[in-house]
């Protein structure tokens, strides 16, 4: 049964990013992961593909769809490689995602054309050593001074953040006190900025081929008109950013489920024990119809809160809920596809095993597991 959620461009977008996914993406995903390497050549086919600013007007470089259609395409890319999905959802989400819902008119036209391309990405500072889970517990500062904020302080954990192709980042920063509390303003500072460093994170046990970066303030200068917002907004912005970033997440773990369970049941289909494919034993059967029944109900309360959004109804409820349940059933599905493999499912030739180690993110990653339950008790009036 074909979900009541799509039309005939939502199928075209995933039969096109299926298509691309599987020439492009998959012959070179291992060697990629291996050697750790972040690909701008394949950033800028998606690029080409039309993968960057989907949701952004045409006016301004972009695609202009719905928001369902971009969670398509990062589900589509997902099934073959998280590393690659993770660049797109960053970019969109996280660096795209601030600049068009909060940038002035001036900042729209300075930088949303640039990055929908593929030829420029953009970073979302937030995380810091000491503020993860708690935004709040940011130490970075930015002081207004003769009409320029001075910025002193480090992010990290920071897709696409220190990459040829970063042209820079949205900064949470202390700006100030209000009421004795922490005022938080974000504000946009390009790469070439004085006293603005990054440096690449290596040893990752996943999205070894995406660029994750921290990120160094040293009396970095920037215009006042940088700010992003209005003036001690930063929070919410972030936060509000995260609403949405939450829906990408959530479909990298759908994308990864769908990937997992389809290694898993042709794996069980053609490996045979006690003279007949694994699959036709009712433990091992069963095992794939949960699997299957789990991704069901994942994209549909996935496709749900897109639907919300795009109709321009609350949907910070069903995000959250959707990060969750697409990232948990992510983790179970991968264990369950890595079992049926048996030991082949440990190896390296095997892509379940990456499959199995990129998913592990998603239940931190915008949010934890435990963060989201938060947000959803507090939406329904816990």
């Amino acid at each position: 049964m074909e979900s009541p959620f799509l039309n005939e461009q939502h199928k075209l977008i995933r039969e096109t990013v299926r298509d691309f996914a599987e020439r492009k993406i998959k012959p070179v995903a291992k060697e990629l992961d291996e050697k750790e390497e972040f690909s701008e050549q394949l950033t800028k086919e998606i690029g080409e593909l039309g993968l960057f600013g989907m949701v952004v007007p045409e006016k301004l470089g972009g695609q202009q769809m719905d928001y369902l259609s971009y969670i398509i395409a990062v589900e589509e890319l997902a099934r073959i490689d998280g590393s690659q999905a993770a660049t797109v959802a960053a970019h969109n989400s996280l660096g795209i995602g601030p600049i068009l819902n909060f940038g002035t008119k001036e900042q729209k036209e300075k930088y949303l054309p640039q990055l929908c391309t593929g030829e420029a990405l953009w970073a979302f500072g937030l995380t810091e050593p000491d503020a993860g889970s708690d935004s709040r517990a940011s130490k970075t500062k930015a002081v207004l001074e003769d009409g320029k904020w001075r910025i002193n302080g480090s992010k990290t954990f920071i897709t696409n953040g220190s990459s040829r192709l970063t042209k820079g980042a949205t900064v949470q920063a202390i700006s100030g006190k209000n009421n004795g509390r922490k005022e938080f303003s974000t504000i946009l500072v390009d790469m070439e900025t004085a006293g603005f460093t990054s440096s690449t994170m290596h040893g990752k046990m996943m999205w070894r081929a995406s660029n994750t970066s921290e990120l160094f303030f040293d009396d970095c200068t920037v215009p006042e008109s940088n700010i992003l917002g209005k003036r001690g907004q930063g929070s919410k912005i972030m936060l509000k950013t995260l609403d949405s970033g939450r829906l990408s997440i959530a479909a990298m773990g759908l994308g990864a489920a769908q990937g997992a369970f389809e290694l898993a049941l042709n794996y069980a289909k053609e490996r045979k024990q006690f003279g007949k494919a694994i699959s036709k034993f009712q433990i091992n059967s069963f095992k794939l119809a949960d699997m299957a029944l789990k991704i069901e109900l994942a994209r549909n309360l996935l496709y749900k809160a897109c639907w919300l959004k795009d109709n321009k109804k609350p949907f910070s409820k069903e995000a959250a809920m959707s990060k969750l349940y697409c990232s948990e059933i992510a983790k179970e599905v991968a264990d369950e596809a890595v079992q049926l493999h048996g030991g082949y499912g440990l190896m390296k030739d095997y892509d379940i095993e990456r499959i199995f180690r990129d998913q592990r993110l998603l239940q931190i990653g915008e949010g934890t597991s435990e963060i989201q339950r938060l947000v959803i008790s507090r939406l329904i009036g816990c």
